[in-house]
């Protein structure tokens, strides 16, 4: 393995509770996260930025990347920590640090860089959605080319679990949106070679959004009917988790 990266150091900024299913099953989040993006050898810190845990500012120029997790709050509010997760992300831009926004991460990653965020006009995305790959070659994106380069043809679209009722409604000046779908028309962006943001959740499994499903149903936020659509729509879709988890070990690593 490449010793530059076996060195890497990341932080993942989780911006929600662990559930007890996560808890239970996966130890965590954090586990979850690096099980799916992360390298053998590296090392990941925990900040638990929802609760205002925050990475000392001091020390920033220690790591080599920045994780930002989903989140059940919302990207756009004025809660205390989501600014000064905002804050964090313009000092991390100027750095010009790694820095990966998955779901609530990517809106927020967005919103602090001076995008427009809100609530989906066509409600709540839940399921295997099909992505289309709209642009591969920007900086962010080398591992795109790369991955036409060795596949010989990269495919048009790549499957990845959703679950969001907010979305991205205009990108920061200077960035460029990556990948689109037939539901959100920002579905991945990126800024020069450090900022990448994908609305879908290249972490989950499918048995994390069935629970997800269940929560969701039991608090009255989606309706019985649209729930069994949902998991009836798992059973015949599977998401590209490999290609998902390929595409943000190679932004973070600068492959």
């Amino acid at each position: 393995m490449n010793t530059n990266v076996e060195e890497r150091r990341f932080a993942l900024l989780q911006a929600v509770k662990d559930s007890e299913y996560v808890k239970e099953v996966y130890g965590g989040y954090l586990n979850v996260y690096m099980e799916a993006l992360g390298e053998e050898g590296q090392t990941w810190d925990l900040f638990r930025v929802y609760e205002g845990e925050f990475p000392d500012f001091t020390e920033l120029h220690k790591y080599d990347g920045f994780i930002i997790t989903g989140s059940a709050h919302d990207a756009f509010s004025n809660d205390l920590w989501v600014l000064k997760l905002s804050f964090l992300i313009q000092t991390l831009d100027a750095m010009h640090k790694k820095v990966l926004g998955i779901c609530f991460g990517h809106q927020v990653l967005c919103r602090a860089l001076g995008g427009r965020v809100g609530r989906a006009f066509t409600g709540w995305d839940v399921g295997i959605r099909k992505v289309s790959i709209v642009n591969k070659n920007l900086g962010t994106c080398r591992y795109l080319e790369q991955k036409e380069e060795e596949e010989e043809e990269m495919a048009a679209s790549l499957s990845i679990i959703e679950i969001h009722q907010d979305e991205v409604y205009e990108i920061p000046d200077g960035a460029q949106v990556i990948a689109s779908s037939d539901k959100t028309r920002v579905e991945m962006f990126a800024i020069g070679d450090h900022i990448l943001g994908i609305q879908g959740h290249p972490e989950y499994t499918k048995d994390i959004l069935l629970d997800l499903i269940q929560r969701l149903l039991n608090n009255d936020l989606i309706q019985k009917e649209f729930a069994e659509k949902v998991k009836c729509g798992l059973e015949l879709a599977e998401p590209d988790r490999k290609s998902w988890g390929n595409i943000c070990k190679s932004f973070l690593n600068g492959i």
